[in-house]
């Protein structure tokens, strides 16, 4: 199965007072650990989509802007759904994709090559998989290709949960950690962060 990923980095950290993406997570900026985590999952074919201040972010990219792709979206007020629209147009030949938050840590890469397993096993009988953790949904979520046509359909008043929920037959979960339920967008969720970091780090 081959597998791409869309990196949503768009949003303005309004709550976060600085652009989060460049937080320092193991002494490397968020946005680095994401990648890093897709590449080392064997995650060829990444697309980041940005949208505000996008030149902020392609400096501190630096060498890494060769191994992706970089799309702007113009319209990231209108939400994350946009934006994984847009990062979609830029992904060819794939059996399926990732929607990844930018702002999410991903700790452990073999988190994603479950779920392609999970998806490759079910042999079209799922079309979304999701990690879980307590019961709630996480993140990142995997897409069949067969979706994005639909996906791409989304009006404005719609979102990528509709989707989730119109194919909830399809739906294909694995038992995850925490921080597959976590994101940063407040500087108390960065320290909880840190802190599972530490935890992880000192068991």
């Amino acid at each position: 199965m081959i597998v791409g990923a869309v990196v949503l980095a768009a949003g303005k950290s309004e709550r976060m007072g600085q652009n989060k993406l460049l937080l320092s997570l193991n002494g490397r900026t968020l946005i680095d650990n994401v990648l890093d985590a897709l590449a080392e999952a064997g995650i060829d074919e990444r697309v980041v989509v940005l949208g505000y201040k996008p030149a902020e972010l392609l400096e501190a990219l630096g060498p890494r802007i060769d191994k992706v792709k970089i799309a702007i979206n113009m319209g990231f007020e209108l939400g994350m759904t946009s934006s994984f629209q847009k990062g979609l147009q830029h992904i060819r030949h794939v059996d399926a994709a990732f929607l990844v938050l930018g702002d999410e840590p991903i700790f452990d890469p073999k988190i994603l090559l479950s779920l392609i397993e999970q998806m490759e096993q079910m042999r079209g009988k799922a079309l979304i998989a999701t990690p879980i953790f307590n019961g709630k949904k996480g993140h990142p979520l995997l897409f069949h290709s067969q979706l994005f046509a639909e996906i791409l359909g989304l009006k404005s008043s719609q979102t990528i949960r509709d989707i989730v929920h119109s194919h909830a037959d399809k739906l294909v979960k694995i038992d995850a950690p925490q921080w597959t339920t976590m994101d940063i967008d407040t500087p108390e969720d960065y320290d909880c962060v840190c802190n599972l970091i530490k935890t992880r780090q000192n068991p």
